[in-house]
Parts: C-alpha cells; sequence; structure tokens
C-alpha cells in the first residue's frame, strides 16, 4: 500500500490510522450506485444508554467506549451506504463502525460478556483494548458534521461475511458535557452474489503535530516529555509508541524540536511513497481543534493534484471532497499530507480554555491533535 522501510514497518504495526480500510470516505455530492435488488437496511445500537462521564480515567476528559453489534448476518452481504445517529452531539468526537470477521466473532463476544453486555473501553482497535492495534476493517465514521446517509461512490461497496459481528466504537469527549448517549448506526446491506460491485479500501496518511505553547504562556505541560507523560496516562502506552513511530516514518519534514513556525502558527508535513495503482474517488482531512488547514496532495514527479484542501478547518463541519474524475496513483507517486495549527487557541476556545497550557501532540483525545488524510480508492 505504501512504504517507508522499517519506519514505516514499525507505524504499520503500531497504528491501524495507516492500514485500516473501510467505507467512510464518501465525497459529498457523489453519488451511489443504483441500490441492487435485495438491498436492507436496518438500524443497529446498544441496548441501554451510556453515561461516559463513569469511564474517564485519570482526569482525562476522553471516553473511547466500543458496543457490539450482532446484525444477523445468515449470508454473505456488502454494504453499500451508512449513517451515524449520534445521540449526545456535544459530548460525541467520532464514531467508527468496525467489521468483526466470523474467525474473531468469539473474542469480541468475550469482551463484551467481561461487562455483562455493555461494551468496553477501547481507545485503539476494538478488540485489543489495552492499546494494541488490529487491523480490523473499518465500514464507516462519523465526525461532527452533516447528518446524511454516506452511499459508497458508485460500483463500490465493503464486503460482510455472514456471520460478521459490527462493533461500534464512539469516542466520548467530555469539554462539553457530560449528558448520557445512545449513538445508532443505519446501514444499507446488498446481497454480495452477483453484483459486480468494487471493493471500496482506504489509507490513512498522517503527519505529527508538535505544538509548543505560545510565547508568553508557561507551564509543567508545556515541557514535551511532561506532555507525553501525561498522554500516557490517560490513554495508554500505545499512544507514546504511535507518536513515535509517526515522527521517525517524517523525517525529514517534521523536527519535533524545531517546528516550521510562522507567527504563532505550526505547520506539519510528511509525504508518503505509494507502492501499488489505485484509483482514488474522494479523501477527507481530519484535525482537532487547534487546526486551521489542512492540504492533501498527490505527487506525481514534478507534477502535482491536490485531493482535498481547506483553507479554513472547521471541526464541527468536517466532510469528504471527490477527486478530480480519473485521479489515479501509481508506484513511485507519493501522496503529501499538510496540517496549519493556532496553538493560541488553547487559551481562547471555551472547551480548551480552562485546561492547563501544554505542548500538544498527536492523541487521541479532543484536547490533542491530528494531522490525518483519509484517501478512498479502488484497485485497478
Amino acid at each position: 500500500m505504501l512504504s517507508r522501510g522499517s519506519s514505516v514497518r514499525l507505524l504499520g504495526a503500531a497504528c491501524v490510522v495507516l492500514a485500516a480500510t473501510f467505507a467512510a470516505v464518501v465525497p459529498d455530492g457523489a453519488s451511489g450506485a443504483s441500490t441492487p435488488a435485495g438491498a436492507t437496511t436496518v438500524t443497529f445500537g446498544p441496548k441501554s444508554t451510556f453515561a461516559p462521564a463513569t469511564a474517564a480515567v485519570h482526569g482525562s476528559t476522553d471516553v473511547y467506549h466500543c458496543f457490539l453489534i450482532d446484525p444477523h448476518l445468515t449470508s454473505n452481504r456488502e454494504l453499500v451506504s451508512s449513517e451515524f445517529l449520534p445521540g449526545a452531539r456535544k459530548e460525541v468526537h467520532h464514531a467508527i463502525y468496525f467489521l468483526i470477521p466470523p474467525n474473531l466473532a468469539g473474542q469480541a463476544r468475550s469482551l463484551n460478556a467481561a461487562s455483562h453486555g455493555k461494551g468496553w473501553s477501547c481507545f485503539g482497535a476494538p478488540l485489543n483494548p489495552n492499546g494494541t492495534f488490529d487491523n480490523t476493517t473499518w465500514l464507516g465514521g462519523w465526525a461532527p458534521g452533516p447528518i446524511i446517509p454516506h452511499p459508497t461512490p458508485a460500483g463500490t461497496a465493503i464486503a460482510m461475511p455472514a456471520g460478521s459481528l459490527v462493533v461500534m466504537q464512539i469516542h466520548y469527549n467530555l469539554l462539553a458535557g457530560t449528558s448520557p448517549d445512545r449513538s445508532q448506526v443505519r446501514v444499507t446491506t446488498v446481497p454480495a452474489a452477483g453484483n459486480h460491485l468494487q471493493q471500496l479500501q482506504s489509507t490513512k496518511f498522517v503527519a505529527p503535530p508538535d505544538l509548543p505553547c505560545p510565547a508568553g504562556v508557561t507551564g509543567p505541560l508545556c515541557n514535551r516529555q511532561a506532555s507525553i507523560d501525561d498522554l500516557v496516562s490517560r490513554t495508554g502506552e500505545q499512544a507514546a509508541v504511535l507518536l513515535g513511530a509517526i515522527e521517525q516514518a517524517c523525517p525529514p519534514y517534521h523536527d519535533p524540536n524545531h517546528p516550521q513556525m510562522e507567527g504563532d502558527l505550526v505547520t506539519t508535513t510528511c509525504e508518503w511513497p505509494v507502492d501499488r495503482s489505485m484509483h482514488i474517488l474522494g479523501a477527507t482531512p481530519h484535525m482537532h481543534l487547534l487546526g486551521q488547514s489542512e492540504t492533501i496532495t498527490l505527487i506525481h514527479g514534478s507534477t502535482s493534484t491536490v485531493l482535498a484542501s481547506v483553507a479554513h478547518y472547521n471541526f464541527d463541519g468536517q466532510r469528504s471532497y471527490a477527486s478530480p474524475p480519473g485521479t489515479w496513483a501509481r508506484p513511485g507517486d507519493k501522496v503529501q499530507v499538510t496540517c496549519t495549527y493556532d496553538p493560541t487557541l488553547r487559551q481562547v476556545l471555551p472547551s480548551l480554555r480552562k485546561l492547563p497550557p501544554r505542548f500538544v501532540t498527536w492523541g487521541d483525545g479532543s484536547s490533542d491533535e491530528m494531522c490525518l488524510g483519509n484517501v478512498g480508492w479502488v484497485a485497478h
């Protein structure tokens, strides 16, 4: 899919962010294919409400919780549309729904049984709640923005074998409230046999944000290592492993000790080689609350194609963007993701200004940051 020697092998092992396959990259305005015969739409969700505030640890304002759903698949089907239905919108930072194949269903059921059917804490991937990542397929996802159906691009789908389960992982953030939640997901599937749909896939391209405290702002967590230690206490040891792996994979484009600064703004960038042919359909930028702009670019030698560019990023209005028709990535091309942040917003935004100043790094929490470009594609 992509390579960068030992650094990428470490990153691939540490981070499902770069290796997962899912159907969430659906460019706004892109229509799905005419729904084939036999389509079925079902809404799933937990049997009772969940109070995220009861699951926060070590003073964290972030909770990742996994809910197990049995769609009762008695035959092979394929997903052609999904829609997340958030309950407590102020608290839901994002949601991802994962496919649990039949050979892993027992593991998922055991995790759920340990909590008497109420789900489990799951920073990272759903089947490894202690922080080591698996390669569980992503069926779809949602980040703050429109609540609308997301059909897969025309002619594509995601396989759901008979006997599979679904895990709905929700990231709750408690900065804006602590309301109980009962979110749901609605999916439309069709019989796998005879529909001739291509398998939609995606690759996550990342760059490591390292945002020092602004000039004149001080505090114990303005020390980078102290900030990382605090991150680990909130989200687990895998956070430091992942952060180190991303930064190792991104030189010479990124130096955590010498960020690219212009006034108060900080910019990070990273290029990732492509090692297979991919017909690119769309791209989704993602940052957190300090993000200002993001660009995802496909580089072919001396020429380039912008896959997505957001000049004024809005966390509450995230969306996907259709790529220019006929956009192909070939072996030897590169995908570049570039993000710009304003660390001074941490002292201004109502949801952040009461938190202690900190050196902000890559992390799962809303008060941490990300620089992620999710690119949706189908094979040649």
